[in-house]
């Protein structure tokens, strides 16, 4: 099964995003439970979020 995980596992807290992975506190919980496609689709959206999320760090 793909993951983002990079074992660097520290929760921003304001966003409830891992910024290692940059994924939510909830997919994190869900990913074993997501099909292929929803995996997938999170996975399409982490660049953006790391970008997103160190830019309004400033």
């Amino acid at each position: 099964m793909k993951s983002p995980c990079i074992k660097l596992c520290k929760i921003d807290e304001a966003s409830q995003t891992c910024l290692g992975c940059f994924r939510t506190l909830t997919e994190i919980a869900s990913w074993t439970q997501m099909s292929d496609q929803e995996r997938d689709s999170v996975m399409k959206d982490l660049d953006q979020r790391r970008l997103q999320l160190f830019a309004s760090c400033g």
